[in-house]
Protein backbone atom coordinates (compact mmCIF):
# COMPACT_ATOMS: atom_id res chain seq x y z
CA UNK A 1 0.00 0.00 0.00
CA UNK A 2 1.27 3.70 -0.92
CA UNK A 3 0.40 6.29 0.70
CA UNK A 4 0.09 10.29 0.25
CA UNK A 5 0.39 12.20 3.10
CA UNK A 6 -0.06 16.24 2.85
CA UNK A 7 -0.06 18.57 5.71
CA UNK A 8 -3.48 20.18 4.82
CA UNK A 9 -6.14 23.11 6.12
CA UNK A 10 -8.05 20.52 7.69
CA UNK A 11 -12.33 21.97 8.48
CA UNK A 12 -13.25 22.65 12.10
CA UNK A 13 -14.79 19.62 13.44
CA UNK A 14 -12.99 16.63 11.41
CA UNK A 15 -11.80 13.61 14.35
CA UNK A 16 -8.57 12.26 14.65
CA UNK A 17 -8.68 8.29 12.97
CA UNK A 18 -6.69 7.39 15.97
CA UNK A 19 -6.63 9.41 19.01
CA UNK A 20 -10.62 10.43 18.52
CA UNK A 21 -9.38 14.15 19.62
CA UNK A 22 -11.07 17.03 17.62
CA UNK A 23 -8.84 18.89 15.19
CA UNK A 24 -8.88 22.24 14.80
CA UNK A 25 -8.36 24.44 11.62
CA UNK A 26 -4.95 24.52 10.57
CA UNK A 27 -3.73 21.64 12.86
CA UNK A 28 -3.23 18.14 11.56
CA UNK A 29 -2.53 15.74 9.52
CA UNK A 30 -4.35 13.99 6.29
CA UNK A 31 -3.39 10.75 4.91
CA UNK A 32 -4.47 9.37 2.11
CA UNK A 33 -4.37 5.82 0.28
CA UNK A 34 -4.32 5.15 -3.23
CA UNK A 35 -7.90 3.85 -3.25
CA UNK A 36 -8.73 7.37 -2.06
CA UNK A 37 -9.51 6.48 1.74
CA UNK A 38 -8.05 10.03 3.37
CA UNK A 39 -7.26 10.03 7.42
CA UNK A 40 -6.80 12.57 9.42
CA UNK A 41 -4.51 12.70 12.26
CA UNK A 42 -4.10 14.95 15.16
CA UNK A 43 -0.25 14.85 15.29
CA UNK A 44 2.91 12.50 14.26
CA UNK A 45 2.65 10.46 17.20
CA UNK A 46 -1.12 9.68 16.38
CA UNK A 47 -0.36 9.16 12.82
CA UNK A 48 2.86 6.63 13.88
CA UNK A 49 1.06 4.96 15.90
CA UNK A 50 -2.07 4.46 12.91
CA UNK A 51 0.94 3.10 10.42
CA UNK A 52 2.19 0.69 13.01
CA UNK A 53 -1.37 -0.64 13.54
CA UNK A 54 -0.88 0.19 17.11
CA UNK A 55 -5.14 -0.93 18.68
CA UNK A 56 -6.51 2.36 20.32
CA UNK A 57 -8.13 1.17 22.81
CA UNK A 58 -5.07 -0.16 24.34
CA UNK A 59 -3.13 3.25 24.16
CA UNK A 60 -4.11 5.24 27.54
CA UNK A 61 -3.98 8.91 25.87
CA UNK A 62 -6.63 8.16 23.14
CA UNK A 63 -10.39 8.68 23.47
CA UNK A 64 -11.50 5.11 23.14
CA UNK A 65 -9.38 3.62 25.65
CA UNK A 66 -10.85 6.24 28.09
CA UNK A 67 -14.32 5.52 26.90
CA UNK A 68 -13.81 1.44 27.09
CA UNK A 69 -12.39 2.26 30.67
CA UNK A 70 -15.15 4.64 32.27
CA UNK A 71 -12.62 7.46 32.20
CA UNK A 72 -13.63 11.03 33.17
CA UNK A 73 -17.66 10.31 32.35
CA UNK A 74 -20.15 11.90 34.64
CA UNK A 75 -22.65 10.51 35.69
CA UNK A 76 -26.10 11.26 35.97
CA UNK A 77 -27.77 10.64 39.30
CA UNK A 78 -30.99 11.37 37.54
CA UNK A 79 -33.27 8.84 39.47
CA UNK A 80 -35.74 7.39 36.92
CA UNK A 81 -39.34 8.40 37.77
CA UNK A 82 -41.76 6.28 38.69
CA UNK A 83 -45.65 6.71 38.24
CA UNK A 84 -47.68 5.97 40.89
CA UNK A 85 -50.46 3.94 40.69
CA UNK A 86 -54.04 5.70 40.86
CA UNK A 87 -56.20 4.48 43.87
CA UNK A 88 -59.36 3.75 42.45
CA UNK A 89 -62.44 2.37 44.89
CA UNK A 90 -64.56 0.01 43.64
CA UNK A 91 -67.09 -2.25 44.66
CA UNK A 92 -66.87 -6.50 45.68
CA UNK A 93 -68.77 -8.84 44.52
CA UNK A 94 -71.53 -8.98 46.91
CA UNK A 95 -70.72 -5.47 49.09
CA UNK A 96 -70.96 -1.98 47.66
CA UNK A 97 -69.00 0.92 48.14
CA UNK A 98 -70.99 2.37 50.35
CA UNK A 99 -70.91 -0.75 52.27
CA UNK A 100 -67.26 -1.03 52.62
CA UNK A 101 -66.45 2.24 53.33
CA UNK A 102 -69.63 2.07 56.39
CA UNK A 103 -67.22 -0.79 57.81
CA UNK A 104 -64.08 0.89 57.05
CA UNK A 105 -65.33 4.16 59.56
CA UNK A 106 -67.18 1.97 62.12
CA UNK A 107 -64.80 1.94 65.51
CA UNK A 108 -63.22 -1.59 65.95
CA UNK A 109 -65.36 -2.52 69.33
CA UNK A 110 -68.51 -2.43 67.56
CA UNK A 111 -66.74 -4.27 64.35
CA UNK A 112 -65.75 -6.90 67.01
CA UNK A 113 -69.34 -6.82 68.24
CA UNK A 114 -70.95 -7.75 65.24
CA UNK A 115 -67.85 -10.53 64.37
CA UNK A 116 -68.69 -12.42 68.06
CA UNK A 117 -72.36 -12.26 67.20
CA UNK A 118 -71.81 -13.76 63.69
CA UNK A 119 -70.07 -16.72 65.09
CA UNK A 120 -72.23 -17.29 67.86
CA UNK A 121 -75.24 -17.40 65.47
CA UNK A 122 -73.02 -19.95 63.21
CA UNK A 123 -72.46 -22.16 66.04
CA UNK A 124 -75.74 -22.34 67.31
CA UNK A 125 -76.81 -23.50 63.29
CA UNK A 126 -74.41 -25.89 63.28
CA UNK A 127 -75.72 -27.08 67.14
CA UNK A 128 -78.72 -27.28 66.33
CA UNK A 129 -78.17 -29.49 63.11
CA UNK A 130 -75.95 -31.96 64.95
CA UNK A 131 -78.89 -32.19 67.52
CA UNK A 132 -81.56 -32.88 64.45
CA UNK A 133 -79.11 -35.50 63.35
CA UNK A 134 -78.71 -37.39 66.43
CA UNK A 135 -82.74 -37.23 67.03
CA UNK A 136 -83.06 -39.10 63.73
CA UNK A 137 -80.21 -41.66 64.25
CA UNK A 138 -81.65 -42.40 67.79
CA UNK A 139 -84.95 -42.60 65.86
CA UNK A 140 -83.66 -45.26 63.18
CA UNK A 141 -80.70 -47.14 65.62
CA UNK A 142 -82.54 -48.03 68.62
CA UNK A 143 -82.06 -51.83 70.32
CA UNK A 144 -86.06 -52.65 69.77
CA UNK A 145 -85.78 -51.90 65.92
CA UNK A 146 -82.77 -53.93 65.77
CA UNK A 147 -84.14 -56.83 67.35
CA UNK A 148 -87.52 -56.71 65.32
CA UNK A 149 -85.37 -56.40 61.88
CA UNK A 150 -83.20 -59.54 63.44
CA UNK A 151 -86.52 -61.84 63.74
CA UNK A 152 -87.68 -60.77 60.32
CA UNK A 153 -84.44 -61.82 59.15
CA UNK A 154 -84.52 -65.01 60.82
CA UNK A 155 -88.39 -65.89 60.08
CA UNK A 156 -87.13 -64.92 56.08
CA UNK A 157 -84.58 -67.89 56.46
CA UNK A 158 -86.21 -70.84 58.11
CA UNK A 159 -89.18 -70.04 55.22
CA UNK A 160 -87.00 -70.81 52.91
CA UNK A 161 -86.12 -74.45 51.35
CA UNK A 162 -82.73 -75.35 51.46
CA UNK A 163 -81.23 -76.79 48.47
CA UNK A 164 -79.40 -79.51 50.36
CA UNK A 165 -76.91 -79.84 47.48
CA UNK A 166 -78.74 -81.36 44.76
CA UNK A 167 -77.25 -80.57 41.27
CA UNK A 168 -79.22 -79.78 38.21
Amino acid sequence: KQWYQRRVAITAGDLCNFSGYKIYPSRGIRLARIDGKTYNFISKKARNSFMMKKNPRKISWTVLYRRKHKKGTETDVSKKRTRKTAKFQRSIQGATLENILAKRNQKPEVRKAQREQVIRSQKEKVKAKKEAKTTTKKKTDTKAVRAAQKKINKGNMKSKPSRGGVMM
